[in-house]
């Protein structure tokens, strides 16, 4: 199989002990290319540091909304100052990890509609996709989205909304990011979501470290895990691993312009 993460936290500290060994396991079980996203302004750096040292790696840069009360407005023009410096490089891939978080009550939703809207500008203008984190937010999410209308999409991470929002996502050209959180048996509405998905909306990813598969419970997920997920996954649509990683993989080839 031939594999692409579109969605994995590779710079965090979680992986400074072995993060080179890491990366040989991906390439010997076929997991050619990896997103590592930002989340927070002292890690832009780190993450393209690391895609240009890394062949399989490239770079989205944004600002996490779990990390608002950390942004600073100097932040975001930073971001776009950074964007704007690397603008058609072939290792930015996008903007992210942005978007809304309504699980976590304490952060001001008008202040992340804010940040949201600047970063999502950015990605229009310099036509790049967008990365989305949405927690409980589908809805204020997917109009923001019908107001931008970006040229490129992008892909709604870790994807566990209901029949209609996700075809309200693929009607405005998203990708929809599949990983670890489906695959435990529990999560029967996801199943069941899952089932009925075209081929031609999904994209698969890990999360990691964070979002561990069923088959690696309780131990740091990471890109390496992503055939396993794959085949959990092909599972549940009732297809061959093989047909969903080749699905996979060209839908991100695609989005992403690889």
């Amino acid at each position: 199989m031939r594999l692409i993460d579109t969605h994995t936290h590779l710079d965090f500290d979680d992986f400074e002990a072995d993060r080179q060994a890491v990366l040989n396991r991906c390439q010997q079980v076929g997991v050619e290319r990896m997103v590592v996203l930002g989340v927070y302004q002292r890690n832009l750096q780190r993450v393209w540091d690391l895609a240009l040292s890394e062949p399989q790696v490239y770079a989205a840069l944004g600002l996490h909304p779990i990390y608002l009360d950390e942004h600073r407005p100097e932040h975001v023009q930073e971001l776009r100052d950074r964007l704007a410096a690397v603008a058609g490089h072939p290792k930015l891939c996008a903007v992210g990890e942005i978007g809304l978080d309504y699980y976590v009550e304490s952060l001001d939703r008008e202040h992340q509609q804010t940040v949201f809207d600047s970063q999502l500008q950015m990605a229009a203008d310099f036509n790049l996709p967008a990365l989305l984190h949405v927690r409980r937010s589908h809805a204020d999410t997917i109009a923001t989205l019908k107001r931008f209308k970006l040229k490129r999409s992008g892909i709604v991470h870790a994807f566990a909304g209901s029949r209609e929002e996700a075809r309200e996502y693929i009607k405005l050209g998203f990708k929809l990011g599949l990983g670890g959180a489906a695959t435990w048996p529990q999560a029967l509405r996801m199943h069941r979501v899952i089932a009925e998905l075209p081929l031609d909306s999904v994209v698969l990813e890990t999360d990691s470290p964070d979002m561990a598969p069923a088959m690696y419970p309780h131990v740091r997920n990471s890109p390496e895990h992503l055939p396993d997920i794959c085949k959990a996954l092909a599972d549940l649509m009732k297809i061959s691993a093989e047909r969903l990683s080749l699905a996979s993989t060209e839908n991100a080839n695609a989005l992403f312009g690889w």
